[in-house]
């Protein structure tokens, strides 16, 4: 189960995985459910109103980590009742047919100083995942990564590495912030591109006092007109520059991010105003999309790969879409559904991949050549916490690498000793 940065929605996938009988590093997988549970209304505005540059408070937190506990909770129960019901495959509890799930939690907050990553918070009581369900429950997924020197970001090329890594290809995210993971040239090259939707939905939720929360269809960027005075400002970020591994989130590019730039600039434009006028929004709106869509363009030529897969929640957006068809003419674009994998699911899969590789007792970090993690650790390791302890299902190959990811039609029957994990 994931929740990106920006807090769309919970998206679970039921996922079947089990190595191959004649090639155990071969991981065979079904996708038997997915699907996007909304966050409760009130509790998204809660979410949104702590998240940086707001300051919060303990008390404040520790509720929220109750109430989207909860929330996974909820959603985690649904999705197995619904898998129940379309698999009709009998499980713990509530009917479902895993074994254990994995959940993200939502992240409020990522401590990058000075290129490096000191430590991130993702909230979402997992023990309210499993007493809810009567599954084990493996969360925080990040910290033994950071513990060991690394980003803890991303954590997506591990599932890019597996299913697209027969050729050079570089697999985009576009959520809050949009990653890159460059696989199939070598060694895996991946990191935190900048901002996806986090700016432009954070000026569509001032512009429009509350009543959007992003810019549906595009609607904004199309009526608008690009500032090229305050995306050539926008692009002297560092952040475009530093070398990978690298990583970043909404405490860096915030609801206020734009505000001083402008002012950094001497600009005296609507993005500077506390609040913009709603004919000004959509200028704000292009602009800010142009600055999306030239951040990745510039990724994906500098890793200069000519095959390019667009995921997440910003390949929904028509004006940015078509904006990187433009930057990657002469690149090859394709959809994670070439390969099986539903687009709007690919962070619930990686999170099932994740809880299966951390049952495997196989790292979910991909190795460098020197014996370094991707994300900067000194090397990789198992992924997560789990509750209640003790309670993974038995491995298959305990430690064995994994080195392939077929996803097959879910009609197609798989081999026994299969892991499910939503």
């Amino acid at each position: 189960m994931m929740s990106g940065t920006s807090l769309d929605a919970i998206d679970v996938a039921l996922i079947e995985l089990s190595r191959d009988q004649d090639d155990p590093a071969t991981v065979q997988g079904r996708i038997l459910h997915h699907g996007e549970h909304p966050w409760p209304a009130q509790l998204r505005r809660d979410l949104l109103a702590v998240l940086p540059p707001a300051t919060s408070d303990v008390g404040t937190w520790c509720r929220l980590h109750a109430q989207v506990g909860d929330a996974f909770a909820n959603a985690a129960r649904a999705a197995l009742s619904d898998a129940a019901g379309t698999t009709g495959v009998e499980g713990p509890a509530v009917g479902g047919p895993a074994d254990l799930i994995c959940t993200h939690g939502q992240t409020l907050y990522h401590w990058v100083q000075d290129g490096r990553a000191h430590g991130t918070l993702q909230i979402g009581d997992a023990s309210r995942i499993a007493a809810a369900t009567g599954l084990p429950v493996l969360f925080d997924v990040r910290s033994a990564d950071m513990a060991r020197g690394g980003h803890g970001a991303p954590l997506v090329p591990v599932l890019d590495q597996l299913v697209f890594g027969d050729r050079p290809t570089a697999v985009i995210n576009i959520g809050g912030i949009a990653n890159v993971s460059l696989v199939g040239a070598g060694e895996v090259i991946a990191g935190d591109i900048g901002p996806g939707n986090a700016l432009i939905d954070a000026a569509v939720l001032r512009g429009t006092d509350g009543e959007q929360t992003c810019d549906l269809d595009g609607r904004l960027a199309r009526a608008g007109c690009v500032d090229q005075e305050l995306l050539d400002a926008l692009l002297t970020e560092p952040f475009y520059t530093a070398p990978m591994p690298r990583s970043t989130g909404r405490e860096h590019f915030d609801a206020a991010y734009v505000d001083r730039i402008a002012a950094q600039h001497g600009l005296a434009l609507a993005a500077g105003r506390r609040r913009p006028d709603l004919d000004d929004l959509p200028d704000l709106v292009a602009t800010l999309t142009e600055l999306t869509a030239r951040t990745i363009a510039r990724a994906v030529h500098d890793l200069g790969a000519q095959r390019v897969v667009l995921s997440g929640g910003g390949i929904h957006n028509p004006v940015l879409r078509a904006r990187l068809g433009d930057l990657l003419a002469g690149s090859e674009i394709l959809a994670p559904e070439t390969v099986g994998i539903p687009a709007d699911a690919k962070e619930a899969v990686l999170m099932a991949l994740i809880g299966w590789l951390s049952a495997e007792q196989v790292p979910a970090v991909s190795a460098r050549a020197d014996g370094t993690a991707v994300t900067g650790a000194t090397a990789p390791t198992v992924l997560g916490s789990l509750t209640p302890a003790g309670a993974l299902p038995p491995a298959q190959h305990p430690g064995r690498p994994v080195h392939r990811l077929r996803f097959t039609p879910t009609h197609t029957p798989l081999p026994s000793m299969t892991q499910e994990t939503p």
